[in-house]
């Protein structure tokens, strides 16, 4: 079973969210911003945070030039802030290696930092309008119920590309569209725990035609009061809220709960490079320090 293209655009061009970075004008290097921001991150609190960014950066030089550590700070409450830091050091390649500007070569794309798989090819796609398969979470699970008759699509798999790549249509700008609908459909409709199977507009569907089956994974909540990304994200919070350096105390004062675990979050921030210390024993975003 395949998915029928020609009714998936069509159900697209009448319903697609009107998201910013989708609107004619937008650069490779701002939809290369959204496809980082979108990562694990609702597109709710993505849209004002990415306005801004690509307000104040409007192209690679722009961020390139900035310490790492604002970039850190205008991140806010993203989330993983790592990717921040990433897509600062891709900035200043793209500034210093390609003339300010994304490149659309898939391979070209995944040697920049930073910049994985799905990352890579979703620039191709989106920015360039290239024929290239866009495999995230949403069109996996799309792709299992619809050609395959499961609920889940379970671990990611080398064959998912080339699955994916055989339900593009050959037209090239059809392949793109196609890719943006198949991710929309899994985003809004075909969701992961309650599909809405009425409003899906794929006349065949495997999962529906076998009456549904139960998945097999078992799906495990993750917890984040307490662990030690939490304890990371008070002690940024300090860090993005001063002005300069500041003494350790602070930071103690940030997070009480577990003097440990403290600790073990303040060396991986220093070790992931999000922050530093300065020779007098302060701490910084990265390259705030003054030294």
């Amino acid at each position: 079973m395949s998915i029928d293209s020609d009714v998936l655009i069509d159900w697209y061009d009448e319903t697609a969210r009107d998201l910013p970075w989708r609107r004619p004008g937008i650069s490779a290097w701002q939809i290369l911003i959204s496809e980082i921001m979108l990562q694990q991150t609702p597109v709710v609190r993505v849209e004002p945070v990415w306005r801004e960014w690509i307000q104040r950066w409007p192209v690679p030089s722009a961020m390139a030039a900035e310490a790492p550590g604002e970039v850190v700070r205008a991140w806010g409450k993203l989330g993983y802030p790592r990717r921040a830091l990433r897509l600062h050091e891709c900035a200043r390649v793209l500034a210093a290696e390609h003339g300010d500007e994304v490149p659309g070569d898939v391979e070209v794309l995944l040697g920049l930092p930073g910049i994985g798989a799905y990352t890579a090819r979703a620039v191709a796609c989106f920015a360039y309008g290239q024929r290239v398969p866009v495999v995230d979470t949403n069109v996996r699970r799309v792709v299992a119920r619809a050609v395959h008759g499961r609920a889940e699509a379970g671990n990611p798999a080398a064959r998912d590309l080339a699955e994916t790549e055989a339900l593009l249509p050959a037209r090239i700008d059809r392949a793109a569209v196609f890719s943006a609908a198949l991710m929309e459909l899994g985003a809004l409709v075909c969701t992961a725990r309650t599909p809405d199977c009425e409003r899906c507009p794929l006349p065949r569907c495997a999962w529906v035609a076998a009456g549904r089956p139960v998945t097999e994974v078992v799906r495990r909540t993750q917890k984040y009061d307490g662990t030690d990304r939490q304890a990371r994200g008070r002690l940024l919070d300090v860090l993005r809220a001063a002005t300069g350096p500041v003494e350790r105390t602070a930071l103690d004062l940030a997070w009480t709960r577990d003097p440990g675990q403290r600790a073990r979050a303040l060396d991986s921030l220093l070790t992931d490079g999000l922050i530093e210390q300065t020779s007098d024993g302060l701490f910084a975003l990265a390259g705030e320090g003054g030294g």
